[in-house]
């Protein structure tokens, strides 16, 4: 897989970029209620098979940063992996890949999210640790120097070092100004350089509070006998204050912006990022079938055009953003060997906008995306670990865990006409930056 193909699949998972989602054909029955200490718990019961994931999100992402302190929670992403009062060091990997399961976590610019999938006769063991990172985290020198370094490597392996790496950080920094948006998800190396354990202990006490989370727990459970195990390890938590959410409303970009990066990379390409809208506004389900019609499929707009038929690119792409806030849909193009003018790329692609800008999609365009959107439901999440995200996301951030069963019907509702609203209220010039990423010139 070519370097800039895996990076834009990292991007998708980072910012929270998606194509359509939505619920499968078969109602996903659950139970949702909340605790004294403010604690939002869903139950999903599957008994096909005997494993069951256990997970828990919290309301803290890379925008959730104390002034000059970047990137704090995904450090804690890692850091909540160094063990607790009751788990020493090292020993959450032990327990849970010697129950013969499997554990990982991942940080958005908007959540953070921890899971383990175990056998479902191991449930009180996800619960345990759990409950351990809520309550009893270790946030100690030790912990936090060797994190220090273990994110710093990552920084520099999978964002500085990395051809196309600095992709969503160059486009992002650009295209906010006031929003914490701007910043990386990952971070500034310098204030990963300066923090100090005040400030994680800060952070912690802050954000890693029961009613800033969602336990979401899918598979082979009996909800009844999984209600007693959460009261067992969570209801005694003590809640804590409300914390503080980001409000600002970032600016019109109030005109194009272009730049050139020049970066290690073997193809020059065409960047574009264009303002958008939150995950929860209702043009979200046009603009994402307008990505759809764009660069889904090898018969999607751009591949016929700027591959197939002008043989322009060698690969191209557009995502919608599903961010908290407003934030960027993403489209690229990435060019043969040697390409020295991206104009002619830039303007076939203009024209493929101008086309959805003027005229409707075809009624088989049309037709085919609402397939698209239909076999998508029919193949459903796949998994109970993916069950347990979804109900928590959509809890999280539109306010409806069983938007699972009936966010179809959204997507469905789109019309032609919406799809060529959004393309001209959004995809519009000076509502984007426009970046020529281009090979570094070879010093002699």
């Amino acid at each position: 897989m070519h370097a800039l193909n895996r990076w834009l699949l990292l991007l998708c998972f980072l910012v929270g970029l998606s194509v359509v989602a939505v619920a499968q054909s078969t109602t996903i029955d659950f139970v949702e209620y909340e605790l004294d200490n403010g604690l939002k718990v869903i139950l999903h019961q599957d008994n096909t098979t005997p494993i069951v994931a256990v997970s828990i999100m919290y309301e803290v992402g890379g925008k959730d940063s104390f002034e000059d302190r970047t990137g704090f929670a995904h450090f804690f992403e890692h850091l909540l992996f160094e063990g607790s009062e009751n788990l020493e060091r090292g020993a959450i990997d032990d327990y849970v890949e010697g129950a013969g399961g499997a554990l990982n976590a991942n940080t958005s610019l908007d959540r953070t999210y921890y899971y383990e999938i175990l056998p479902s006769n191991q449930l009180a063991l996800g619960l345990w640790i759990e409950s351990e990172r809520l309550l009893h985290a270790k946030v100690q020198n030790v912990g936090v120097e060797t994190q220090r370094d273990v994110v710093k490597e990552e920084r520099r392996q999978r964002y500085d070092n990395q051809p196309y790496g600095t992709l969503t950080m160059e486009l992002y920094k650009r295209a906010f100004k006031e929003h914490p948006y701007k910043d990386p998800n990952i971070g500034y190396m310098e204030d990963l350089t300066s923090a100090e354990e005040a400030d994680f202990k800060r952070f912690y006490e802050t954000y890693y509070v029961p009613n800033n989370a969602i336990l979401s727990i899918a598979g082979d459970i009996n909800v009844e006998e999984t209600k007693e195990l959460v009261a067992k390890y969570f209801a005694d938590i003590p809640r804590g204050p409300e914390p503080p959410r980001v409000d600002v409303v970032e600016p019109p970009l109030g005109g194009e912006i272009r730049d050139t990066v020049y970066d290690q990379v073997p193809l020059p390409a065409l960047v574009m990022g264009y303002r958008t809208v939150a995950r929860s506004n209702p043009d979200y389900y046009a603009i994402s079938m307008l990505n759809q019609v764009l660069s889904q499929g090898q018969s999607s707009r751009l591949n016929k055009a700027l591959v197939d038929e002008k043989e322009l690119a060698v690969q191209v792409g557009s995502f919608p953003s599903s961010s908290q806030d407003p934030g960027l849909a993403i489209a690229y193009a990435l060019t043969p060997p040697g390409t020295e003018d991206l104009r002619p790329v830039e303007e076939a692609f203009q024209a493929e906008i101008e086309r959805l800008q003027n005229d409707l999609i075809t009624d088989r365009e049309f037709q085919k995306l609402r397939n698209q959107i239909e076999v998508s439901a029919i193949s459903g999440y796949g998994s109970v670990a993916g069950i347990a995200e979804s109900l928590a996301n959509n809890e999280m951030f539109l306010g409806d865990a069983n938007l699972i069963n009936t966010e179809t019907d959204r997507y469905l509702a789109v019309t032609k006409e919406d799809i060529r609203r959004v393309a001209r209220e959004y995809y519009t010039d000076d509502n984007r930056v426009l970046l020529y990423w281009l090979p570094q010139p070879s010093s002699r």
